[in-house]
């Protein structure tokens, strides 16, 4: 089977539709092909997206997902949520939400409902923004996956101070316990994929025969 062939079916048509809005940072082919793996390894698994943009990324997500798994994936651009509507609505595993993500994150974070299985940072609140929130909400055995961490940006609409934005995340991510990392920051846009250590099951009680 070639590359081509393992496109999520919706791929062209929102590359397409992207193209016509002047918006060209869609997730890459290579990051698509990574989402799709990780988001197969958590069969029922809940899902978040931060970062909608035209609905790239999430198409290769749910090209991954199980039946049973569900996304949520949110943005406050509505002209590029209108193409993400457009070709995923019809697909009852995914929720898409308008909202401010730093607002959503601060909401989400302080409430008592589940957590997800995997969190794709793919705008700045979760990532350079609102971190503690995005890993707060990611369950033990759950990847937090990054992207566009790579030192010469491949896009030119990123702001000029991307570089000392992205060497701060990697230092606080460096810093946090309770994770396992997996450094791709060579690879592709450059990629950081951690996941959040379960806790040590109970030892046997000193007080047993």
């Amino acid at each position: 089977m070639t590359a081509t062939q393992q496109r999520p079916l919706t791929l062209d048509a929102i590359e397409t539709d992207a193209e016509s809005l002047g918006f060209s940072i869609s997730c890459e082919e290579a990051v698509g092909q990574l989402l799709r793996a990780l988001a197969a390894s958590k069969p029922g698994g809940r899902l978040l997206e931060l970062g909608t943009g035209t609905g790239a990324g999430t198409a290769w997500l749910l090209a991954g997902m199980d039946e049973h798994a569900r996304l949520d994936t949110l943005d406050n651009d509505p002209e590029r949520l209108g193409v993400a509507r457009r070709h995923h609505t019809l697909d009852p595993r995914v929720t898409i939400f308008e909202a401010d993500g730093g607002e959503w994150l601060g909401d989400r974070a302080t409430d008592d409902g589940p957590g997800y299985d995997m969190v794709f940072a793919n705008t700045r609140p979760g990532k350079f923004t609102h971190l503690d929130e995005a890993l707060s909400l990611v369950d033990p055995g759950g990847f937090y996956v990054v992207d566009d961490l790579a030192r010469q940006p491949r896009q030119t609409s990123l702001p000029e101070d991307h570089c000392l934005a992205v060497e701060a995340l990697i230092k606080d991510l460096e810093t946090r316990a309770g994770w396992e990392r997996l450094p791709l920051l060579g690879w592709s846009c450059g990629v950081l994929v951690m996941v959040r250590h379960r806790p040590d099951p109970p030892g046997p009680s000193l007080n047993r025969p």
